[in-house]
């Protein structure tokens, strides 16, 4: 059998991390055998070993490229300031409470898709998603400083904003099959509230 380049090998590399990215959204870490995952990449099960040593191992590439794809999109907001749909922060809560990325989990933020794996899938997986937070509350503690908040209240405010992100998205997933109204619902209050910020935290 002809050896592949080392071209192809990173070509198969980047199917695999996609290919997991997308599966380990929609059914977890531990919902994805390395089986399933390998024939949605369209390469053979036997495979895998020649480009990760664990499926904890490509959880961990998985998570740092979601949150760095997501944390992209987050800085190009905040680059480019105030525009007429809003703020940079305005604009990061209504694309994340949009209808679209509760709808679409397999292509969203890892922050809710990733949530519970990171709890309970080792130090590894959860040390990846902890750098994912940290660049959101970063992001976020900077652009409530430059609306106004101590450094103190902004770190609070950030905390708060993104489990509310966080929170409402992962209720509104968990309803949307059988209540689509409080789904919406939910969704639509907190985008109108997530950035009230007339009082300092508690």
């Amino acid at each position: 059998m002809p050896r592949i380049t080392q071209e192809e090998k990173a070509h198969n590399r980047r199917n695999i991390v996609a290919a997991a990215a997308r599966l380990f959204r929609l059914h977890g870490i531990d919902g994805v055998g390395i089986a399933d995952l390998m024939k949605e990449a369209g390469l053979t099960h036997g495979g895998f070993y020649n480009h990760f040593p664990s499926k904890d191992a490509l959880a961990v590439e998985v998570c740092r490229a979601a949150f760095e794809q997501s944390l992209g999109t987050l800085g190009a907001m905040i680059e480019a300031g105030a525009t007429p749909e809003g703020t940079p922060l305005e604009r990061a809560v209504a694309v994340y409470l949009s209808t679209d990325h509760r709808d679409h989990p397999d292509g969203g933020c890892p922050s809710s898709s990733l949530i519970a794996d990171a709890g309970r899938d080792g130090e590894s997986v959860q040390g990846a998603y902890a750098e994912g937070v940290d660049g959101y509350l970063a992001g976020f503690t900077a652009e409530l400083i430059r609306m106004g908040l101590s450094e103190q209240d902004a770190r609070a405010r950030a905390i708060r904003l993104l489990s509310e992100l966080i929170g409402s998205m992962m209720l509104a997933r968990a309803v949307r099959e059988v209540r689509p109204q409080l789904s919406d619902e939910i969704l639509g209050s907190v985008r109108a509230q997530a950035l009230q910020i007339d009082h300092a935290p508690n």
